[in-house]
């Protein structure tokens, strides 16, 4: 099997999935997959960003914008990364997958694995409905879900709180945007890339 083609597609405002994505793809690269990192182009104008915003947009200013008419092709897995906004995807992301209509009508994603990570201010913040909600763009598209298996066990302490659930790896940013992934986050974030990257090995044709 050659090595697995994995686009992450992230969003992130201030910065707490831009980590988690970072521990994705060093999970997927360390299962033998390679990755094509993109974030999704900022909706909101620059004069409503924050500074703490704009810390976070120079920092992953070197991370090249998704084009939704191009980078879907030629992959073999599909990983989104979004915070939530209300228990949804952020309107950014929508925007990406709304563009995808091509590739919708082609079938470019048939059969392949697509994965969503997540994260919430608060610990019942929407991270499962956020990922369930990002799952029927990706059913649309026609893709094989993974999600993150028990085997992963990290998701089941009780030492703490810590984002992350059966649907896929999360992380609990704090109301103010104060929290960033723990250590034990970032765990699971790797494992998930590791797990996701066997089985689009796997889903080659």
């Amino acid at each position: 099997m050659k090595s697995p083609k994995i686009l992450i597609v992230y969003y992130s405002m201030y910065g707490h999935m831009f980590e988690m994505v970072k521990q994705v793809k060093a999970g997927v690269e360390a299962a033998g997959g390679t990755v094509v990192l993109r974030r999704v182009a900022e909706l909101v104008p620059e004069k409503f960003l924050d500074e703490y915003a704009r810390q976070a947009a120079e920092a992953q200013k070197d991370i090249e914008v998704a084009d939704p008419r191009a980078d879907l092709k030629d992959i073999d897995g599909v990983i989104v990364g979004t915070p939530t906004r209300f228990g949804n995807m952020a309107a950014q992301v929508k925007n990406f997958w709304d563009q995808t209509g091509g590739d919708w009508a082609k079938g470019t994603l048939v059969g392949k694995p697509a994965g969503v990570i997540t994260s919430t201010a608060t610990q019942h913040g929407g991270q499962e409905s956020t990922i369930l909600a990002t799952h029927t763009v990706l059913l649309h598209h026609g893709c094989v879900l993974v999600g993150m298996p028990y085997s992963i066990q990290e998701q089941t302490t009780l030492e703490g709180l810590e984002g992350g659930s059966p649907y896929g790896p999360g992380t609990i940013t704090g109301g103010k945007g104060e929290r960033f992934p723990s250590d034990l986050e970032k765990k699971m974030a790797r494992d998930f890339g590791a797990h996701f990257t066997g089985i689009a090995a796997r889903l080659q044709p």
